[in-house]
């Protein structure tokens, strides 16, 4: 699991309380009515959400949404060899330093693409904003496309014209603490530096972010009757266990093996500051058991998982899209009776 490093972070409540529902506006739009762009996190191509591990389309995420009522799913499209890029991009930063930026090579081509594919779906749709639902290091990596709000490109749209909100599932959004190496060469420390926590809600983006209490890191090779099927493919490779592969990569992360996530990325890690939390227990990181093509349909998109954080989803999108004054007029209207005329 390269390049999906995080920071130490004082922990956050897991369970946070959802804010008092709001009355959306007449004039607020439907989230259903958004396009979804879904951005792949490292190492996944875009039939991963489409088709995952060559199952039907009906289990991928992009039918799950639309069977909810989205018009409009897409996936930034993106091949699994280009993640290649990445690898050698960040050679090359280590090399010289100041490529270790998002704007770098190893990361620029993702960005660029993100930023177009946000175009693309904005403009096909007659000028709606855009959900981003952006999974693992896909993630990070839309704040960083985000950037610090302003225009792309020398484009005249901001980011907030553009974008709804931004959806992290599973992410891990920060970088390691000092003594643990940081697999992107820093660049995900430059964004946490630049563009920190829910850095562009004030302009109006909507952040949630999704995060999965499934697997406490273990390093024992001990297994657990509840995982025995996949525990004897890890046990086969010399693994051990689900809970010794979620230690190794929590390890890799935040530079502890010992606590809750995912099974890849540590739960304290995907949930940023100021943005929607959501703590989903017993949900794991991708399509597959970490590390296998073994498929699992307790993901972040499964059918059975993706209406435990679509609700947050609505509430916050339609927060952010009603105008205070517009409000305040239709609750007064509704008060003396002038909806009924």
């Amino acid at each position: 699991m390269l390049f999906l490093s995080s920071a130490l972070l004082v922990r956050p409540p897991l369970l946070v309380r959802p804010p008092a529902p709001r009355t959306r506006s007449a004039a607020a739009m439907a989230l259903e009515d958004s396009p979804v762009v879904i951005v792949p996190g490292f190492g996944n191509a875009d039939i991963d959400y489409k088709t995952p591990l060559g199952q039907d389309a009906d289990v991928g995420l992009e039918s799950v949404l639309a069977r909810r009522g989205f018009t409009d799913v897409r996936t930034m499209p993106c091949e699994r060899v280009e993640w290649a890029r990445v690898i050698l991009g960040l050679l090359a930063a280590i090399v010289w330093r100041p490529w270790a930026t998002p704007e770098g090579p190893a990361y620029s081509w993702f960005i660029d693409r993100l930023r177009g594919a946000v175009e693309e779906a904005h403009a096909q749709s007659g000028g709606k904003k855009v959900l981003l639902v952006a999974h693992s290091a896909g993630g990070w990596l839309s704040r960083a496309a985000l950037s610090d709000g302003g225009a792309w490109r020398g484009g005249a749209a901001a980011p907030a014209e553009l974008v709804s909100g931004l959806v992290t599932l599973g992410a891990p959004h920060f970088p390691p603490p000092e003594g643990t190496p940081d697999m992107t060469q820093g660049v995900i420390r430059a964004v946490n530096d630049d563009y920190p926590g829910a850095f562009l809600a004030r302009e109006g983006i909507a952040y949630v972010t999704v995060g999965g209490d499934a697997i406490v890191g273990d390093d024992s090779k001990a297994q657990s009757p509840a995982a025995a099927s996949v525990d004897n493919v890890y046990a086969m490779r010399g693994e051990g266990s689900a809970a010794r592969v979620a230690f190794n990569s929590y390890l890799m992360t935040c530079g502890r093996g010992d606590v809750t996530g995912d099974g890849v990325v540590p739960l304290e890690w995907t949930l940023l500051e100021g943005a929607r939390q959501v703590v989903l227990p017993g949900v794991l990181h991708s399509i597959n058991e970490a590390g296998t093509t073994l498929p699992t349909d307790r993901w972040y998109g499964s059918e059975q998982v993706v209406d435990r954080w679509l609700g947050a989803v609505r509430q916050e999108v339609a927060a952010e899209t009603t105008n205070p004054l517009e409000e305040a007029v239709s609750q007064m209207r509704r008060l003396v009776g002038l909806d009924a005329l």
